[in-house]
């Protein structure tokens, strides 16, 4: 079913590209436009529904036909039914039902985004930028992602346990995990205190009250004299973009924070800094790695290219593109759309490419001696669960300072 909506769908767009050739042949592409229409659509359903050799219920085409369409379309759009729909509200709210990974089609394999804080894919060793190989013992195929997805979806929606094969980034060995669905609680935003005065923020995801957590935190500061702050955004895969927004105008006094670009008009914005920032003279450190992604990567590169903050890690995720939930007619369901993509502060396009750090840290390359230059050695005890990435920002601060 879903072939035969592509092929119609495929004639309708070549139809639409030879629409300003001449006079006559728009009105064949009309008329071939209007014999294709929904009502087409419709025909074929009912004609297959009535006599295909085997019963096949309006129900499972229509599903066939959204499933048409949306591979239509780049691997972030989708059609969300009333569960998943929730599932997207309660994630901007920090609590998730599932596995705890975001996924994505990268270079021709299936790529993890980010594992989520605590959960069952973290506590497995699951990395940012691992691979995934098998799922369930069959081999996965990277142009099928939306299968491999509805897969897993409905493993957790079930409740059901998922094995997967995955190998670690610039890795062969292959190891495996068995991961079992349980409610994931993200603390959108984490704070400590280094050296007595250098401020240590991790923010996990943009949710609904990120920007609200982030004043709290920065406002308990400002009385100390912060000698430096940290802001960590590794293995943070985005969220709300209206969220990274405005805690990058929290950082800056002024410039663009970033541009977005679509074809109806309320998807072409720029967005700028409010002359009011917070700490605006203490120096800043950000902390990325492949599984910064989306909205931390729009905070990332706005910061950067202000000249607000240097980067410290690896080259982020690379996803350039605005999402949007779109409601049905049908109450509870939804439409996640990509309606936009985004460019940074100095106009760069970072969609499959990322956003590149200042001084580049490979975390699994990183050891004691000339390989971490910017790091004191007298400072290093040799825990082998040390963050080394942040002692380099912390030691990157303390010669500013």
């Amino acid at each position: 079913m879903s072939q035969i909506i592509r092929y119609f769908t495929c004639i309708i767009l070549g139809l639409a590209l030879g629409l300003s050739v001449t006079l006559s042949g728009q009105e064949n592409a009309e008329q071939y436009h209007h014999r294709l229409s929904y009502p087409m659509l419709l025909d074929v359903i009912d004609t297959i529904e009535t006599y295909y050799v085997k019963e096949v219920t309006q129900g499972e085409l229509i599903s066939a036909a959204l499933d048409g369409i949306f591979n239509k379309l780049d691997p972030y759009s989708n059609f969300l039914n009333q569960q998943e729909f929730s599932n997207i509200r309660d994630a901007n709210k920090g609590e998730y039902f599932g596995f705890g990974i975001e996924i994505a089609a990268e270079d021709g394999k299936i790529t993890i985004i980010t594992p989520f804080p605590r959960s069952p894919a973290e506590q497995a060793g699951i990395r940012a930028g691992d691979q995934i190989v098998k799922l369930n013992d069959k081999a996965v195929d990277p142009s099928q992602l939306d299968t491999l997805l509805k897969e897993i979806k409905h493993h957790s929606q079930n409740n059901l346990s998922i094995n997967l094969a995955l190998t670690h980034s610039n890795m062969n060995s292959v190891y495996e995990v068995t991961l079992v669905p349980s409610i994931i609680s993200v603390q959108s935003v984490t704070a400590n205190l280094y050296e007595e005065k250098i401020g240590y923020i991790r923010l996990a995801s943009f949710q609904d009250n990120s920007t609200e957590e982030m004043i709290k935190q920065l406002t308990k500061w400002q009385s100390i004299g912060l000698e430096g702050l940290i802001l960590d955004l590794r293995n943070n895969p985005g969220g709300l973009l209206d969220q990274a927004i405005k805690i990058a105008d929290m950082f800056l006094a002024k410039g663009r924070i970033v541009s977005t670009e679509g074809r109806f008009f309320d998807a072409n914005s720029d967005y700028f800094a409010s002359p009011q920032s917070m700490l605006s003279s203490v120096p800043m450190i950000v902390l990325i790695n492949k599984g910064s992604a989306s909205a931390s990567e729009v905070l990332a590169a706005a910061l950067q290219e202000n000249g607000r903050a240097t980067l410290i890690g690896e080259t982020s995720f690379g996803k350039g593109t605005v999402q949007s939930l779109i409601p049905t007619l049908i109450e509870g369901n939804a439409i996640k759309l990509t309606i936009a993509k985004y460019t940074t502060p100095k106009g760069h396009d970072i969609n499959s490419k990322g956003v590149e750090p200042d001084i580049k840290l490979n975390p699994e390359a990183v050891t004691i001696g000339e390989s971490m230059p910017i790091i004191d050695k007298n400072s290093i005890h040799g825990d082998i669960d040390r963050d080394y990435i942040l002692d380099s920002a912390i030691t990157w601060i303390k010669t500013k300072t």
